[in-house]
């Protein structure tokens, strides 16, 4: 993908494309929101990596992203994201989630509702839940450095290519054979990649391979090995997340996880017994010639307590005038002693030893030659030692071959298993989203909207405590009740139904009708009264809210604080005025509704949330609007329940002021 299409993105300048372009196929990953793809970018965060996922989702459906028109919007789309988000194991799902946005695009509308409606379907039970708790993007091998191995090449450009391929690994100029002996002197295994070479004879383990870049991963298979490693723990429980969830996964999960159990931690092959084998007897080589020297030296010295040896004069002459020592008296007198000594060093060796094709060497360590006490042959145990040495490498090498081919076989499938993982972690997300607010998919048709059954996860209550709320409006409407009767609560579920609807997902209500709205604009309640300059600036804001044909979903809470009560009933019923002229729905929560009314020069709808009471002090509240009805206030309640309360007649005629009001 061209640097200039990544930064025909929005938000994308030159310096994130030069990043972005570092992926291997960044062009796949905006597309279908892979947020863990675009965060391997370097400099390039999680959360930096949804942002542009999201704005290339907007270029590739042509959506401009003004939906949300204010920021009392932005606040509820937050709070859907933060509760869906919440329902995400991983932290993948979490950014993922962040790719979704409401939309007033039909195509970006329609590819979400059926992402949605697949995921409403899955079960999100509690094994499959752990089972996802392991599951996290894969992450390149780091830091993986060969020292026991290089290449060597006389070619400048093939030796700049192998730097370039092979980075784990030593790359050595060299003119002639003689430089390649010297190498070999240096390294265990070096691989030339001339074919000038081949057939040159040197010492050590030479081999020619012009192909070998052809196949990086055949010449450094720790690469392979160190990805696995590193993977491990995420690929064994991606592996089980299918088989929680009886999915068919990309590849067979137990071969994958046979080839796992094989692996160590730190890239090295695990269970294999020679190579064990071969590891101890190193590690333990000093300890056990030293345990089978003392076998023999204890057999000796005991054999030596054991007997008087009697030494004529004649032989002690002889002994002491040919310098002789006790190495001649053991050969003489104690000869039998001596052998069975060390053949026991020997089997002691050999069986400490435990690698059986160097029992005849390991028995060389000991001479047969008289002495005491018995001494180990050093040249025989360094060359032990090497020997030991090579045949482990060897071994460990061929194994790292064959596993990491094995394990490239696995690669491809090894991302595609991970992914799905991830993306069902998104689905099952949004299913438990589903569940636990008892949501459905709106309809989209008709003017304005219709929730039946509707209840806010906004709300300060346990959400099974939530009165339901049936509420719809066509056109533009006045949304009258009494204080803390919850008409805010009710602006709040109409714009979360709005939002969630128009991001493609299923909204908490029994039923739910919506007019696919361009925008939304949700006015919050002001603090107070504004200034002169605040006051001119909300002005302008509605004046160009009204201009224009879109069909916009306006939602204004108490905007007669924002100045006196008398202008503002004036300045609203004008504003509502214009909206119902227009294209939009309007829903305007006001204390002066009957003042707006009375001021506005067209019928405009008044709805009520009604308060059917007052017990022990608190309100009883019907939560659903009553169309066509202007609610009472919480103060003609009041004086209602002091009229029937008492016998005088101040409270009667307080409540028929009311009434004639």
């Amino acid at each position: 993908m061209a640097r200039e299409e990544l930064e025909s993105i929005p938000g994308v300048g030159e310096k994130t494309a030069a990043r972005l372009a570092t992926l291997e196929d960044p062009l796949t990953a905006l597309e279908t929101g892979d947020v863990a793809a675009l965060a391997r970018a370097p400099g390039v965060s999680g959360g930096r990596a949804a942002r542009i996922a999201r704005a290339a989702i907007r270029k590739r459906h042509d959506d401009d992203g003004d939906f949300l028109a204010t920021a009392r919007a932005t606040e509820i789309y937050e709070s859907v994201l933060e509760l869906l988000k919440r329902r995400a194991v991983t932290e993948y799902a979490e950014r993922r989630l962040e790719t979704f946005y409401p939309t007033a695009t039909e195509s970006r509308l329609e590819e979400v509702r059926a992402f949605a409606t697949a995921a409403v379907e899955r079960e999100p039970d509690s094994e499959l839940l752990a089972a996802l708790d392991g599951v996290e993007p894969l992450e390149p091998a780091r830091d993986v450095r060969v020292r026991d191995r290089c290449l060597a090449t006389n070619d400048a450009e093939t030796y700049s290519r192998a730097q370039e391929l092979v980075p784990e690994i030593s790359v050595e100029l060299v003119d002639d054979a003689r430089n390649l002996a010297d190498l070999a002197r240096g390294y265990s295994t070096v691989i030339a990649l001339d074919e000038a070479f081949d057939g040159v004879e040197t010492e050590g383990d030479v081999r020619v391979e012009p192909a070998a870049l052809e196949n990086p991963a055949s010449i450094v298979p720790e690469r392979t090995l160190a990805f696995f490693a590193r993977n491990r723990r995420t690929l064994s429980a991606a592996a089980a997340v299918h088989r929680v969830a009886d999915i068919d996964a990309p590849c067979d999960v137990d071969a994958l996880d046979g080839a796992l159990e094989r692996l160590n931690d730190d890239g090295t092959v695990a269970d294999d017994e020679p190579l064990e084998r071969l590891e101890t007897a190193i590690d333990d080589l000093d300890a056990t010639v030293s345990m089978a020297e003392s076998v023999a030296n204890d057999r000796l010295r005991a054999a030596i307590e054991e007997r008087n040896v009697t030494i004529e004069g004649a032989d002690l002459l002889s002994l002491v005038e040919r310098g002789a020592g006790v190495d001649s008296l053991l050969s003489r007198e104690l000869s039998e002693e001596f052998e069975a000594a060390i053949d026991a060093a020997r089997e002691r060796f050999v069986d400490g030893l435990g690698v059986d094709a160097y029992d005849a060497l390991a028995r060389e360590a000991f001479s047969e030659e008289p002495m005491f006490p018995v001494e180990r042959d050093d040249r025989i145990v360094d060359r032990l030692r090497e020997e030991l040495t090579a045949e482990r490498d060897r071994r460990a090498a061929r194994l790292k071959h064959e596993l990491a081919i094995e394990l490239t076989e696995h690669r491809t499938d090894a991302n595609a298993l991970v992914e799905a993982a991830l993306e069902l972690d998104v689905e099952l997300a949004i299913s438990r989203f589903a569940r636990d607010f008892d949501c459905t998919f709106p309809s989209f048709e008709g003017r304005g909207f219709r929730i039946e059954g509707g209840r806010s996860p906004l709300l300060d209550v346990a959400f099974e405590d939530v009165e339901p709320v049936d509420y719809g409006v066509e056109g533009v409407a006045l949304l009258s009740g009494v204080n803390s009767g919850g008409k805010t609560s009710t602006l709040d579920l109409v714009a979360f139904v709005v939002v969630l609807g128009q991001m493609g997902f299923p909204v908490p209500a029994d039923a739910a009708r919506l007019e696919q709205f361009e925008a939304l604009h949700y006015q919050a309640k002001t603090q107070g009264t504004l200034d002169a300059g605040a006051f001119e600036s909300t002005l302008r804001e509605f004046g160009e809210l009204v201009d224009g044909g879109r069909a916009r979903l306006v939602l204004v809470d108490e905007l007669e604080s924002i100045t006196e009560p008398g202008a503002s009933a004036v300045i609203i019923a004008g504003i509502l005025e214009a909206l119902s002229a227009g294209d939009s729905t309007a829903v305007f929560v006001s204390h002066l509704a009957g003042e707006i009314d009375e001021a506005a020069d067209t019928e405009i709808a008044i709805d009520g949330i009604e308060a059917v009471g007052l017990r022990d002090g608190e309100l009883e509240v019907n939560r659903s609007p009553v169309k066509g009805h202007l609610a009472r206030s919480t103060p003609e309640l009041i004086v209602e329940k002091l009229a029937k309360e008492s016998e005088g007649e101040f409270y009667d005629e307080l409540l028929e002021k009311f009434d004639a009001s």
